[in-house]
């Protein structure tokens, strides 16, 4: 085998390795219709008594607001950041607001969410 072949295989092993990584290297979710979407076009809420990267969305709530949440891996980039929740679990938060689908939302696109609890649940928009 010559030098260059073997160059060549260890190049491309390399390049086989890093691609998983660079897959999990994409925002936890998309902007559609000038709203963050998850990766299944499910809306996502933000909750008016979240403070400071916290959330106040806990167990009959978080039932009904599914978190975005984030795998152990998972680090923050830019605006993208990531919560522990009161469970010990983490959650995915963008500028400091963590992050929530809706159960009531059935399809992609569905914003039924947008204004419960006298409004302080809303659509999620970039800034």
């Amino acid at each position: 085998m010559t030098q260059l072949t073997k160059s060549c295989k260890a190049l491309l092993l390399s390049a086989a390795l890093a691609l998983p990584g660079l897959a999990f290297a994409a925002e936890p979710a998309m902007v559609k219709d000038g709203m963050y979407v998850d990766h299944k076009g499910m809306t996502l809420y933000t909750f008016a008594k979240d403070a400071d990267g916290k959330s106040m969305c806990n167990d009959k709530c978080a039932a009904n607001w599914p978190p975005l949440m984030a795998a152990s891996g998972d680090k923050a980039m830019g605006e993208w950041t990531v919560i522990k929740r009161d469970d010990g679990s983490m959650q995915w938060a963008y500028d400091g607001k963590p992050l929530y689908t809706f159960v009531m939302d059935k399809k992609a696109g569905d914003m039924t969410g947008d204004g419960k609890m006298d409004g302080a649940w809303k659509v999620a928009k970039p800034d």
